[in-house]
């Protein structure tokens, strides 16, 4: 089942795929953190002020998971209420699919914030051999907090948002995947010169302050 439903989603974006000219190679950002350090927050203040697009992998999931007729959805539930890493393969090819059709729209919009992928080292395994060639990694923006903040923030998200994994349970799995699996590929990027790190435990204002620096720098 999941392989016939990884096929269809995969013929899906490769159609999408073929639409955009080769000149429009994405420009992507990861952004990285562990729950609640504020990456849907300040992507959402990068695309007031940049020329960004904001995919948030977690979010793409969420809504595929909802979606009538989706033949992973039940999958990807699964997956997040036990704070586990959905498949590679369902994470790509939705965030392809959202670049491409965001690149068909406007061909002005070819910069990409990815927030909250890669997660794993499957997850960067993948992304090299399905998107190697088609889109230029930048940098990782790093937003650093310490668990316990993270664990609060979520908390507190989870009185109004709605969120089957904004709960202490499925937070504290989500922390131990976090630093077992995300850390590990926060580090093998930073020996390759690519992160940069932000103190996200301070005020919005302040985090964004120190994130557009970052972006004003690297142009």
């Amino acid at each position: 089942m999941l392989f016939r439903a990884l096929s269809t989603l995969s013929k899906k974006v490769s159609k999408a795929v073929y639409r955009v000219p080769l000149a429009m190679k994405p420009q992507v950002v990861f952004v990285l953190g562990g729950p609640g350090a504020g990456k849907g927050t300040q992507c959402a203040k990068i695309v007031e002020s940049y020329s960004y697009t904001h995919l948030s992998a977690g979010d793409l999931l969420r809504a595929e998971r909802s979606r009538e007729g989706s033949e992973v959805g039940q999958l990807i539930d699964s997956y997040i209420k036990e704070g586990k890493i959905v498949p590679v393969e369902i994470t790509i090819s939705l965030l392809r699919k959202a670049m491409e059709e965001t690149m068909n729209l406007d061909k002005e919009k070819f910069r990409f914030l990815i927030d909250g992928f890669p997660r794993n080292q499957d997850n960067l395994q993948g992304w090299s051999k399905v998107m190697d060639g088609k889109a230029d990694v930048r940098f990782i923006l790093f937003f650093e907090c310490s668990n316990q903040v993270c664990i609060d923030r979520c908390l507190e998200r989870g009185k109004s948002s709605g969120r089957t994994d904004d709960n202490r349970e499925s937070l504290e799995k989500r922390i131990q995947t976090y630093l077992q699996s995300t850390r590990p590929i926060i580090e093998l990027y930073e020996k390759q010169g690519k992160v940069r790190s932000v103190d996200a435990s301070r005020d919005v204002d302040e985090v964004f302050a120190d994130v557009k620096k970052i972006l004003d720098k690297e142009g």
